[in-house]
């Protein structure tokens, strides 16, 4: 297999591949995102609640942390070109499957296939950037990645109510379809083979201990609303996913070729910046999932005027993403990552006091404080903590931080949409009035997000001053 070193690819080679995967990206970042206004119009279609519906997320989420980890074992085992085509050819049908789905579960299963192709694709593309930038140009390169990944969100939920005002939810899908085509065409002219073959080996039983284990304990999390959090099911489902992701981690440790490299967790940097950026998430998809669904099921928002109110935040992310890059590469993580942590606790904290009467310019300028934060913390921690790690562990130390923060965010939404349910549940069971209740179940969910990213800016303050972070 022919390979090549992606520090000595051309300008022009290295521009087209970086173009045709940060189309890729913008596309399956848009594909996440289409649906955070769909939400309250994919509950009243299929008559489900949002304990279920949520599921489109963190189904989604789980899945990916589920193949992350063997992403790292297929870049390894397979050309850069063909492996990348492959998971657009899968994201492609999961795409056609959504489009179609007569039911629920089927609208489920199209998502589940779609994550597994995301979950191939942007570990990938974020090992591929690390290795055709030199080091000292990676939270530039970053920084460019945060762009993509930042518009996709500053047009998905708008552009979401234009569609679902207007037109069939399942356009939502649609649109995705000829996007996906055109990449995969690309990338047969331009994505070069720049990551080595190794042919590693796969070890099975670590799959399924991690599939099962983070299941359980996703699953656990995700019944809360329904069952409680003194529930048998609920604490019996925690503890064993617990005990099941303990034993997988104790085999990686003693097998020579492991599943997740938990070795990389021996870089301070590193444990600090996926930390970080696993905490990140967990603040930032849940509420992106509830505030969608307070404007439209609370205040009788149309979707496309709840995906205006989220546009200015969704934009200031993906504008301010290159800039803290850059500013990443000149003075280090530790005081930009503080103050994005500072910004992101600050934007949160209005939400836990949200009324009938809050009024939407509010409500616009907090979340779009809230992305700001994000988007000093979200690529500057991650790149801070790869930044540690000897370049053959790259593929590693990217699937052990991509796991680690899709698990968080799927655990983190459900949680928070847990909270909502149960809190509502009980007030209901109380004898308070249903507007009642359900506000205080925001009120809820909205201070678990604070407590999240409060913890964030303690963790922060680890990295060391300066352009060294370890």
């Amino acid at each position: 297999m022919n390979e090549t070193n992606g520090l000595h690819l051309t300008p022009a080679k290295r521009t087209m591949m970086v173009i045709v995967l940060m189309t890729g990206s913008f596309c399956t970042v848009l594909n996440q995102t289409l649906l955070a206004t769909a939400y309250p119009t994919l509950m009243r279609y299929f008559s489900i609640t949002t304990s279920t519906v949520q599921w489109l997320t963190t189904g989604f989420l789980l899945v990916n942390g589920v193949m992350i980890p063997v992403s790292a074992y297929l870049s390894m085992r397979f050309n850069t070109k063909w492996l990348y085509i492959g998971a657009m050819l899968i994201f492609e049908a999961g795409t056609a499957v959504c489009a179609c789905a007569p039911v629920y579960w089927i609208l489920l299963l199209g998502r589940l296939i779609q994550a597994i192709a995301v979950g191939i694709t942007m570990p990938l593309i974020q090992t591929i950037m690390l290795t055709i930038f030199p080091r000292e140009q990676r939270g530039s390169a970053m920084g460019v990645v945060g762009l993509v990944i930042g518009l996709a969100p500053a047009i998905g939920p708008t552009l979401s109510g234009l569609i679902i005002d207007y037109m069939s939810w399942r356009d939502l899908f649609r649109l995705i379809l000829p996007i996906g085509g055109v990449v995969i065409l690309a990338s047969l002219m331009t994505i070069q083979p720049v990551l080595t073959v190794t042919h590693p080996k796969l070890d099975w039983p670590s799959v399924g201990l991690s599939s099962l284990g983070f299941g359980m304990l996703l699953f656990g999390f995700s019944i809360v609303g329904t069952d409680g959090w003194t529930s048998y099911k609920t604490i019996f489902s925690i503890i064993a996913g617990l005990v099941i992701v303990f034993i997988m981690a104790l085999r990686q440790l003693n097998l020579t070729q492991p599943f997740l490299e938990l070795r990389v967790f021996t870089h301070r940097a590193f444990i600090i910046g996926t930390s970080l950026s696993s905490l990140v998430r967990m603040a930032m998809v849940g509420v992106e999932m509830l505030i969608p669904i307070y404007l439209q099921e609370v205040r009788g928002l149309s979707a496309l005027m709840s995906g205006l109110t989220l546009l200015p935040g969704a934009l200031l992310y993906g504008l301010l993403s290159p800039i803290t890059g850059r500013i990443f590469d000149r003075y280090g993580a530790r005081d930009l990552t503080m103050l994005g942590m500072i910004l992101l606790t600050l934007g949160t904290l209005p939400f836990a006091f949200i009324n009938l009467t809050t009024p939407l310019i509010d409500i616009t300028i907090f979340y779009a404080i809230r992305f700001i934060g994000i988007s000093m913390v979200m690529m500057p921690a991650s790149t801070a903590g790869m930044n540690s790690l000897p370049n053959p562990i790259l593929a590693d130390g990217t699937a052990v931080n991509n796991t680690i923060r899709q698990v968080a965010a799927s655990i983190g939404t459900a949680i928070l949409t847990s909270v909502l349910d149960d809190i509502t549940k009980q007030g209901r069971l109380a004898g308070q009035k249903p507007l009642v209740a359900t506000l205080n179940g925001y009120h809820a969910a909205f201070i678990v997000a604070v407590l999240f990213a409060s913890l964030g800016i303690i963790i922060a303050s680890r990295f060391k001053p300066g352009r060294r972070n370890a």
